[in-house]
């Protein structure tokens, strides 16, 4: 009686909700039978083909066995909750399940089976999935709705009947109370992921639940575009490399799973900016292989498997240029971290790795939220130069004060780097109020989320003003001098008139950044700060010899004339700061007379180009548009 009662209600409340939707599903009220989510049944056939076709494919899918194997003695996962996060346990049921489920598919092996019938038992049993944080809601139905659909006929009736009860109701009847689903009516990874992680709820229990199924698909067909308007309009993501990899990939993984169901994904691929956030991603990678790893981003690399949907969406194999040196290079242990790998075996449509050509240009610009530039001198040569730079707000989610900032890489040192995220709870366990991005907010005084310690410049020792944002003006992909120009100038409001910064590579040999700056009736105070891992030597007063893996950089102050180098540390002010062992800061600081205008040029060059680096710098208006 309390099933049919609780069935009922969420009947009821996903009426309510639906009222305001658009019923795009239409009066289709069936879909194919089990499995028929993302991959239908017999259609582990051509992945299998491919497998026994070609050596990369059959890596990749014997790595996968390999891990579920190791799986079998695994005990499951427990509800042990970190903070406010249930989240590392979501995202190990999803990795377990999606890959024993695989396994399953692809083998017909009991043993595959009954391990991921035991997971799934494990976890429907939990008292709940979290809603608080509902993120923890959304994979963990995703992962239980994955299980339940391509397991379906090799489960207990009794087991099918508690999994589904727990999708039900730890996975989509929280998600219909206003209290859980703010994540509905916002732009950032959250929308995306929540509702994915519903709508695979939702098809994995439509033909029991064919009007509340409807009602939750429809909603995320209609909320997920509010984070999809962020693309607009190049595809430039503003969350940054690993929220990238976050959000985009789930939103892939519903646009797949819906067209798969339905024969259509009801427009979502077709959202503006969306098929060209590859070509971003693609270019975040620099030839070391490190990420431009802005805002609350990770560092390293790693298989994207979004990516080989992108690559069949457009048809350009050449999207996973960055894609063929992991398959050809990662280890094992760096794959199975990954909890959507499986994914890749399904997108991959049989591509090989000769036919992954390196992309033909050699610079990418996205505008928007968080417009970027991305420049290098080639894509096979590894010691080839990068550069990146990028405008945007700290006001962004995830975003740092790295409004401005730049890395750079040559001879495959990442010479100007960037700190990138700190972990959560290492600050929230100390109290630290992390979230608010109010000017004066705690969030600012984190080391690495303020402007002290990013490529880009502090004046009169403030922050970056949080709610402003600075604009890409212009750039230029002409080999000889790929360039970007940011205005800064609303980013340090009332402290000087005009800020503007430019970047570029030139000749494919060196880098040069300029910024010029106009100041108000006050003497002002600006310091230039380059973040590096390398060891520092000061040649004088306006040089600095960088080395770092037997390579060496020079960092070369052209102008002001009367400068002096220095360096800062990285070590941590507060107690809650990450430690940054191997790194230093170096740049300078110029005072700048009141009603005045200035300009600083620095030149970065790799030591085979210190000849080539002799030319005048112009000013940004003469740079060639």
């Amino acid at each position: 009686m309390k099933t049919v009662f609780t069935l009922i209600t969420l009947v009821l409340l996903a009426c309510l909700n639906a009222k305001a939707q658009t019923d795009r599903i239409g009066s289709q009220i069936s879909l194919p039978d089990h499995p028929r989510i993302l991959l239908l049944k017999g259609q582990e056939e051509p992945i299998k083909r491919t497998v026994a076709a070609d050596k990369t494919w059959e890596k990749l899918h014997t790595i996968i066995l390999a891990e579920c194997d190791a799986l079998l003695n695994e005990a499951p996962i427990e509800r042990i909750q970190i903070g406010r996060r249930l989240l590392g346990k979501s995202r190990e049921g999803l990795r377990r399940i999606f890959y024993l489920s695989y396994a399953w598919r692809m083998t017909q092996q009991e043993n595959y089976l009954r391990r991921a019938e035991k997971e799934l038992l494990a976890i429907s049993a939990f008292s709940d999935w979290n809603p608080t944080h509902f993120l923890d809601v959304g994979e963990m139905t995703m992962a239980v709705a994955i299980g339940y659909d391509w397991l379906y006929y090799g489960l207990a009736e009794s087991s099918r009947t508690a999994i589904k009860e727990a999708i039900l109701k730890k996975g989509i009847e929280p998600s219909l109370n206003p209290k859980y689903n703010s994540w509905l009516k916002i732009t950032n990874n959250w929308n995306q992921v929540c509702n994915a992680g519903m709508t695979y709820g939702a098809l994995a229990i439509f033909e029991d639940q064919p009007e509340l199924a409807k009602s939750i698909i429809n909603r995320a067909i209609d909320s997920v575009v509010l984070p999809m308007k962020e693309y607009q309009p190049d595809g430039a993501y503003p969350e940054g490399y690993s929220y990238w990899g976050y959000g985009t990939s789930f939103n892939v993984m519903l646009a797949s799973a819906l067209e798969k169901a339905f024969g259509t994904d009801f427009g979502i691929a077709a959202q503006p900016g969306f098929l060209q956030t590859a070509a971003y991603l693609e270019n975040m990678t620099g030839p070391s292989g490190m990420a431009f790893n802005y805002s609350d981003s990770g560092l390293r690399g790693e298989l994207q498997p979004a990516m080989f949907w992108f690559a069949n969406k457009r048809k350009d194999p050449s999207l996973l240029w960055v894609e063929r040196d992991h398959l050809l290079n990662d280890e094992a242990g760096k794959f199975v971290k990954d909890r959507l790998l499986p994914a890749t075996m399904l997108w991959s449509g049989g591509v090989s790795l000769s036919s992954m050509t390196a992309p033909k240009a050699l610079m990418w610009t996205g505008m928007g939220k968080t417009p970027v530039a991305l420049m290098r001198a080639s894509w096979t040569d590894p010691a080839a130069i990068y550069l990146g730079v990028k405008g945007g707000s700290p006001g962004t989610s995830h975003a740092h004060m790295d409004v401005g900032s730049f890395v750079m890489e040559a001879d495959g040192v990442r010479w100007a780097m960037d700190f990138g995220m700190q972990d959560y709870e290492s600050l929230e366990s100390k109290g630290v109020d992390l979230w608010n991005r109010e000017q004066n907010s705690q969030r600012w005084q984190v080391f690495r989320y303020n402007n002290f310690v990013h490529n880009t410049l502090t004046i009169n020792n403030e922050l970056q003003r949080v709610f402003e944002k600075a604009p890409i003006s212009a750039f230029s992909a002409k080999p000889e001098f790929m360039y970007a120009v940011t205005d800064l100038t609303a980013c340090y409001k009332e402290s000087v008139t005009k800020a503007t910064r430019g970047v570029a590579l030139v000749n494919k040999a060196y880098v040069v950044v300029r910024d010029e700056l106009e100041t108000p009736a006050a003497e002002t105070t600006v310091r230039w700060t380059m973040l590096t891992p390398a060891d520092v030597k000061l040649l004088g007063k306006n040089k600095a010899e960088l080395t770092k893996d037997g390579k060496k950089l020079i960092l070369e102050v052209r102008e002001p004339a009367r400068v002096v180098l220095k360096t800062w540390s990285t070590d941590p002010p507060q107690a809650y700061d990450a430690a940054n062992p191997g790194t230093i800061r170096v740049g300078f600081e110029v005072q700048v007379p009141a009603q005045s205008k200035t300009a600083l040029t620095v030149l970065l060059i790799p030591e085979k180009a210190v000849k080539k680096a002799s030319a005048k710098v112009q000013p940004l208006e003469k740079w060639p548009r």
